[in-house]
């Protein structure tokens, strides 16, 4: 199997809570494909990245002339540093971590987590908050930044600045997150090396934030079908040229999404609340009963880790 195939994808995840979440969307068949087009789908690490590109260029060297909070209470609550410390600071830059985004200051970060439900996007000043519309950042451009969260999962932290601007990076939740998986840093030798001797499910262990970070439930599915590992294969039991593929495939399916996320970056200033999400094509999640695409198998669905695992028995052992 070539996970080079010019396929994309779109993934959920739980992280950074261990709490079972659900979820609505709403999936449409085509041919032997699944398309998952999400009004409220989880954000992934594409999703982080894409929102984090599509407010970027509106937000850096803008000072921040007042911030409006209108509901604090979010996974926890918003601390009072993130309005007593960032009024009149410039906007030195915006920053992605896993899947949190980081917006810098000259005294510290605005950490935040789009958790179920989130998102941010940038409107033109005065207009009207709807229900959902928690926390706006007003900027000197009469743009606002406004963060949207139906679910309250997200949150919104503060980090003192220290002596340079890596310093976020030491944060608690933060410190302990393993390599981007686009990086260097995430390669066949790594990975190898923290599998071994793991009895832990593949699928469980690539979806370890800890281990790499950005791979949900839905990536983690796509990537090992196209590497044809069993998703119930333990992870110190996958052979070396195996571990080579998946490692290839988790970066292939990766890079597509965010490939596929730059055509909504426009979405971002004006939007409707729900930038980011794209409609992306699958090859087994969803598909649970159907064939499969490369041997005409029944896909089966299994729970791992509580959460829907699909796959093919013939072409993944």
């Amino acid at each position: 199997m070539n996970c080079k195939k010019d396929r994309t994808f779109f993934a959920l995840n739980k992280e950074p809570t261990s709490v079972v979440f659900c979820f609505y969307f709403s999936i449409a068949v085509n041919s032997s494909s699944v398309y998952l087009d999400s009004q409220f789908a989880m954000p992934e690490l594409p999703e982080v990245e894409t929102t984090k590109r599509g407010i970027q260029p509106h937000l850096e060297g803008r000072v921040i002339t007042s911030l409006i909070v209108r509901q604090p209470k979010l996974r926890w609550p918003i601390p009072d540093e993130v309005v007593s410390k960032t009024i009149g600071q410039t906007i030195l830059g915006v920053s992605r971590r896993g899947k949190y985004i980081g917006i810098h200051t000259a005294k510290g970060t605005v950490i935040i987590h789009l958790g179920m439900s989130g998102s941010l996007y940038l409107v033109e000043k005065n207009t009207p908050p709807l229900f959902h519309d928690h926390v706006d950042i007003h900027l000197n451009n009469d743009q606002w930044l406004r963060y949207t969260d139906p679910r309250r999962f997200g949150s919104i932290l503060w980090h003192e600045k220290g002596s340079d601007t890596t310093n976020w990076l030491t944060h608690p939740l933060l410190i302990n997150l393993g390599p981007e998986p686009l990086t260097d840093d995430f390669n066949f030798e790594y990975f190898n090396l923290k599998a071994k001797g793991k009895k832990q499910a593949i699928k469980m262990f690539i979806m370890d934030s800890k281990q790499v970070v950005g791979v949900g439930n839905i990536y983690a599915n796509e990537a090992l079908f196209l590497a044809g590992i069993h998703p119930h294969k333990p992870a110190g039991t996958v052979e070396r040229k195996q571990f080579m593929l998946l490692v290839e495939c988790i970066k292939n399916v990766l890079s597509k999404a965010i490939e596929q996320g730059r055509t909504t970056l426009k979405d971002f200033v004006g939007g409707d609340g729900k930038p980011g999400y794209f409609k992306q094509s699958l090859s087994v999640y969803g598909r649970a009963g159907e064939v499969c695409v490369n041997c005409s198998s029944i896909l089966e669905e299994t729970r791992l880790g509580q959460r829907s695992t699909v796959f093919c028995p013939q072409c993944q052992k």
